[in-house]
């Protein structure tokens, strides 16, 4: 029997990579686009790649709001997205916290980034070839995370990511025993998703 083809993805951190960073997304009123981010998304959509959310919750282990709020949250970003012809494929994210929260959620994972956990379990549940793929976030977490699954990463600076320019200015930043370092640094996704589409370009894909 041939074997299906397995995807390509963009994974997307949320809060300051799509929308506005806004310490703790805990009333729908907080949830705000970064300009570009709809027309980016959109844009993974017309490519043919998934466009797959992974985020940190860990406002649920802290007890500022339920996972059913982020549930909510997420809703609401799909009809945003959903207004600007824009579509998210799957939302993952991560509720617990090693040192601070509610017992149930108080706890390691391998879910919260810069852990790969919910990328790779996208890419068991989507069909998704990490290899292949991509992550774009605002921090070294997300960039390891994306690195520890496989996938190419883009640094954006909106959200914390000027701060973590900075950190990368410098010296070399360590995690998972290797050096993270993004593929490229975007001033914002629109800029990060036209650099992968010329990346993919490039190699083939």
């Amino acid at each position: 029997m041939k074997e299906n083809k397995r995807h390509t993805a963009v994974f997307l951190d949320r809060d300051g990579t799509i929308n506005e960073e806004v310490g703790y997304v805990d009333r729908i009123g907080k949830l705000q686009l970064i300009p570009g981010a709809a027309e980016a998304i959109r844009r993974i959509n017309e490519s043919g790649m998934k466009a797959v959310v992974v985020t940190n919750q860990s406002g649920v282990a802290r007890g500022y709001f339920e996972e059913s709020f982020v549930a909510e949250i997420h809703a609401r970003l799909r009809e945003i997205l959903q207004a600007e012809g824009a579509s998210i494929d799957a939302f993952y994210f991560c509720p617990h916290h090693p040192r601070e929260g509610r017992p149930d959620y108080l706890k390691v994972c391998d879910c919260r980034k810069p852990a790969p956990g919910m990328l790779l379990r996208a890419a068991a549940e989507l069909g998704i070839a990490p290899g292949d793929s991509y992550i774009v976030g605002d921090t070294l977490g997300d960039i390891e995370a994306g690195m520890r699954a496989g996938c190419r990463a883009v640094l954006v600076r909106t959200g914390y990511g000027e701060e973590s320019v900075n950190l990368l200015a410098a010296g070399p930043q360590s995690g998972g025993g290797e050096t993270v370092r993004p593929e490229h640094i975007a001033a914002d996704l629109r800029e990060a998703v036209a650099w992968i589409l010329e990346d993919r370009k490039e190699r083939g894909r």
